[in-house]
């Protein structure tokens, strides 16, 4: 039974990862475009801030990576609306294969997409890591495993591409910017400051400078709020598309 699961959710993966390569743009637009702005404002922030390359680069990964819900979100609602979302359901799949077949290849984007805007930001922007790398996989596995949760419960509530990308645009400015990616929350006023936390952004804007800075504690008290965001996010996302929510005929 277990070699027959493994072998049906590593088809589901194969097919979704040859989806994720004949579609690039927006995984090539959310590393591209950071990586402009991280050379563009990293002059203002090193004159602004102590750590000013710290701050942009951590910041501009936190808001490109949380604009990456639209792709985790992509690659299930394309499956609900291309109606194939029933028929998958309709085999011998059941739903958290289904899901981890899906989630697979979108995990290893996400990975890829932060590690790659990790390495360039140590080379050209010039942040220079504590000397704990285990620290640094440890936040980005986190984040991505919590965005990845995210994106499939939008994508089981939102009903059409547009909503989608209204959701997780004005979400993903919304909260990234709560959570000080643009300016740190010690400046914000204090009415704001004692909001922030209620981002997810927040969370993982201070787990990847804690991580960087080489701060054990500082890093994995928010990957453990980032873990519990991400289960319940997982666990209601799996019981929604189980149940049925996200079939073609409630589009």
């Amino acid at each position: 039974m277990l070699a027959d699961s493994l072998y049906r959710i590593a088809a589901l993966a194969r097919l979704n990862w040859t989806l994720r390569l004949r579609d690039p743009g927006q995984f090539l637009s959310y590393l591209l475009m950071p990586m402009i702005l991280m050379l563009v404002f990293k002059p203002l922030y090193d004159r602004a801030l102590v750590g000013g390359a710290t701050q942009v680069a951590t910041g501009m990964l936190v808001v490109f990576s949380t604009l990456a819900l639209a792709i985790v979100g992509t690659a299930t609602l394309t499956e609900r609306t291309w109606h194939t979302w029933d028929r998958l359901r309709s085999t011998r799949v059941a739903t958290a294969e289904l899901l981890l077949g899906k989630a697979l290849p979108i995990f290893l984007v996400l990975l890829a997409q932060q590690t790659i805007l990790l390495v360039y930001a140590m080379v050209v922007i010039g942040v220079r890591p504590a000397g704990r790398p285990w620290l640094v996989v440890v936040a980005v596995v986190v984040w991505g495993s919590t965005l990845l949760a995210l994106g499939t419960a939008i994508a089981a509530l939102v009903r059409s591409h547009g909503e989608l990308s209204a959701i997780c645009d004005i979400g993903a400015l919304t909260l990234t910017t709560l959570g000080g990616a643009f300016v740190p929350v010690a400046m914000f006023p204090g009415w704001l400051q004692a909001v922030a936390p209620v981002s997810p952004g927040y969370w993982a804007l201070s787990m990847l400078q804690a991580a960087l800075a080489g701060d054990v504690t500082g890093t994995l008290l928010p990957a453990a709020v980032l873990l519990t965001v991400g289960g319940v996010a997982g666990v209601f996302a799996a019981w929604r598309l189980g149940r049925g929510f996200g079939r073609a005929t409630l589009l």
